[in-house]
C-alpha cells in the first residue's frame, strides 16, 4: 500500500469511528481534555502500524487496545495526575445523550475512582457491550482476570453506593 493510499484509508478509519473511539477514551480517562490526548496518542501509534492493522477484519480491537495501555501508562506517570472538578467527572462527550441523573452521576464518578485496570474491564463489559473474551484480549491478559477485575469493580462500586444511599 502506498502512502496515499495508506494516508487515505487511515483517515476514512478514523472519520468513520471517531466517535465511538472518543467516547471510550472518555470513558477510560473521566475528562474530555485528558479524552482527546489520548485518542490522538493513540492514533499516532496506530498509524505507525496501519499497513498491518488494516489488512485485520477489525481493527477496533487493536486500536482499544492501544488505548487502554496508552491510558494505563499515563495512570502510572505520577506527572500525569491533577486533581479534576466533580464537573468535569461526569460530563459527557455526546450532547444527544440522555441527562444524568444524580445516581448516575455519583455511579459514574465511582466508575472514575477505580483502579485503571478495574475501569477499563467495566468499560469494555459494560459501556462498550463487549464479552468477556474480548476485554481480555484488549487488555492482554486471560478471561479470569477479566472476571477477577470485573467482580472486584462491581463489589467496589456496590459498597461505595450502598454506602451513598445510606
Amino acid at each position: 500500500m502506498g502512502d496515499t493510499e495508506r494516508e487515505a484509508d487511515f483517515s476514512a478509519y478514523v472519520r468513520a469511528r471517531q466517535g465511538s473511539l472518543a467516547r471510550f477514551a472518555y470513558l477510560l480517562t473521566g475528562d474530555p481534555h485528558s479524552a482527546q490526548d489520548l485518542l490522538q496518542s493513540s492514533l499516532a501509534k496506530v498509524y505507525g502500524r496501519w499497513d498491518h492493522i488494516s489488512t485485520v477484519e477489525a481493527p477496533d480491537a487493536y486500536v482499544r487496545k492501544v488505548m487502554v495501555n496508552e491510558h494505563t501508562t499515563w495512570w502510572r506517570r505520577a506527572w500525569r495526575h491533577r486533581e479534576r472538578t466533580d464537573s468535569e467527572l461526569i460530563r459527557v462527550l455526546d450532547p444527544a445523550a440522555a441527562p444524568e441523573t444524580a445516581h448516575d452521576a455519583e455511579l459514574w464518578a465511582h466508575v472514575c475512582s477505580l483502579a485503571p485496570q478495574q475501569r477499563a474491564a467495566v468499560v469494555l463489559r459494560y459501556y462498550e457491550d463487549l464479552s468477556e473474551a474480548q476485554t481480555a484480549e484488549i487488555l492482554g491478559v486471560s478471561v479470569g482476570t477479566v472476571k477477577s477485575h470485573t467482580s472486584r469493580a462491581l463489589s467496589s462500586l456496590r459498597r461505595t453506593m450502598k454506602e451513598v444511599t445510606s
